[in-house]
């Protein structure tokens, strides 16, 4: 089953997606500009694939969360380049990354 649904953080508008899967859930919480998302996303590969590297994905992974808002608690485990040149780094809440995504 997939679900889109608008959250806000601090007043911004996000969207939260959350696919469940057999044995595990998929989510991600998204703007026009970036994400954070679950230990899905693969961020060594986003890094150090050239071509994805080009095109400057904003986003972060948090590892071991199974609830949107776990997502948006944890600290990142991860970021790409990318998200780093906005100033978001591992260690982050998901929150602090999404608003600095503004």
């Amino acid at each position: 089953m997939l679900e889109m649904s608008p959250i806000m953080i601090d007043g911004h508008q996000f969207t939260a997606v959350q696919m469940k899967l057999p044995k595990t859930n998929f989510m991600a919480v998204t703007n026009e500009k970036g994400y954070i998302m679950c230990g899905a996303l693969d961020i060594a590969l986003f890094n150090s694939n050239e071509k994805l590297r080009e095109r400057k994905i904003i986003a972060g992974r948090a590892v071991g969360v199974r609830t949107i808002d776990q997502l948006i608690d944890a600290p990142l485990e991860s970021v790409t380049y990318a998200a780093e040149e906005l100033g978001i780094t591992a260690g982050m809440t998901g929150r602090d990354a999404l608003l600095k995504m503004i």
